[in-house]
C-alpha cells in the first residue's frame, strides 16, 4: 500500500519580514502557519554612501513583486545598537514615497529589535510578543489603507467598482463575464471568511489564478476595523478599475 503523502500547510500571506545585517538583507514570508526564506540581497563593494545606496535599492527591488501581489505588511529586524533598520526605512521615506505616502498601493512598515537572517533565529523571533505586536500592528494598518480605498470606491461613479459575490467575481477573474472596460484589480477578503467557507477550494482555486494573472489579493483579519467593514459587504471583495 503507498504511503499517503501529507500534505504541507502553509496558511495564507501575513506580512513580509526582512532580517537586516551589515552586509545582507535576508527576506521571510510570513504565513499564518509558518514562515518560509523568500530570497536574500547581498551587499557588495566596499563600505561607501553610493555602495550602501545600491544595497537599500536591491532591498526595495526584493520586495516589489512581493508588494505587487498584494502582501504590504513588512516588518524589518535588526540586531540591537544597530542603525540598519533606521537607514532602510530612511532611504524608503527618501526615494520612495510612493512605498509610504497614503494610498491604495502604500505598504506599512514596522520595527523589530532582533536578528532574522537564519531559520532557528526567525523561530525564535516569531515566537515572541514583540513579533506578534509588530505583525498585528503592520496589518492592522494595513487593512486600514484597504478599508480607505474600499469607501472611496464605494463612494465613487466613475472608474471603479466593487464586487461582491464568488461567482460574479470567478466570472470575472476568468474573463466569463463582460465588465466593458474595466479589470479585476484587487481580491481582498478576511480570514474568518475563508475558515468558514464551505467553498474553501474554489476560494484557493481563484486566489491563485488571481496571482497568476497579476491581480493583488489580500487577506485580512475580520477583528481589524476594516475586517468588520469587509464581513458587513460578505467578506469577500473585488475591486476593478478603469483599463
Amino acid at each position: 500500500m503507498a504511503k499517503r503523502k501529507h500534505r504541507y500547510r502553509r496558511g495564507y500571506p501575513l506580512a513580509v519580514l526582512v532580517g537586516l545585517e551589515d552586509r545582507r538583507a535576508v527576506l521571510w514570508r510570513v504565513f499564518s502557519e509558518v514562515v518560509k526564506l523568500d530570497g536574500t540581497v547581498e551587499r557588495g563593494g566596499e563600505a561607501e554612501k553610493g555602495e550602501l545606496y545600491d544595497f537599500h535599492e536591491s532591498i526595495v527591488n526584493a520586495l516589489r513583486p512581493i508588494i505587487k501581489e498584494g502582501i504590504k505588511s513588512i516588518v524589518i529586524a535588526a540586531p540591537a545598537r544597530t542603525d540598519y533598520a533606521k537607514n532602510v526605512l530612511d532611504h524608503i521615506r527618501k526615494h520612495h514615497v510612493w512605498l509610504v505616502r497614503e494610498g491604495p498601493n502604500a505598504a506599512t512598515f514596522g520595527e523589530l529589535i532582533g536578528s532574522a537572517s537564519q531559520l532557528h533565529e526567525v523561530h525564535e523571533l516569531v515566537r515572541t510578543k514583540e513579533f506578534r505586536d509588530a505583525i498585528g500592528e503592520t496589518t492592522s494598518r494595513d487593512a486600514e489603507n484597504i478599508a480607505a480605498a474600499l469607501e472611496k470606491t464605494l463612494d465613487s461613479d466613475t472608474g471603479t467598482a466593487v464586487l461582491y459575490s464568488l461567482e460574479e467575481i470567478e466570472d470575472f477573474v476568468d474573463g466569463r463575464q463582460d465588465q466593458s472596460n474595466l479589470r479585476p484589480e484587487h481580491i481582498v477578503l478576511t480570514d474568518k471568511y475563508l475558515a468558514d467557507t464551505k467553498v474553501r477550494g474554489r476560494i484557493l482555486r481563484l486566489l491563485q489564478i488571481s496571482k497568476n494573472k497579476g491581480i493583488k489579493t489580500t487577506i485580512i483579519n475580520a477583528e481589524t476595523g476594516a475586517g468588520l467593514r469587509l464581513s458587513q459587504l460578505g467578506g469577500l471583495v473585488c475591486f476593478a478599475k478603469s483599463m
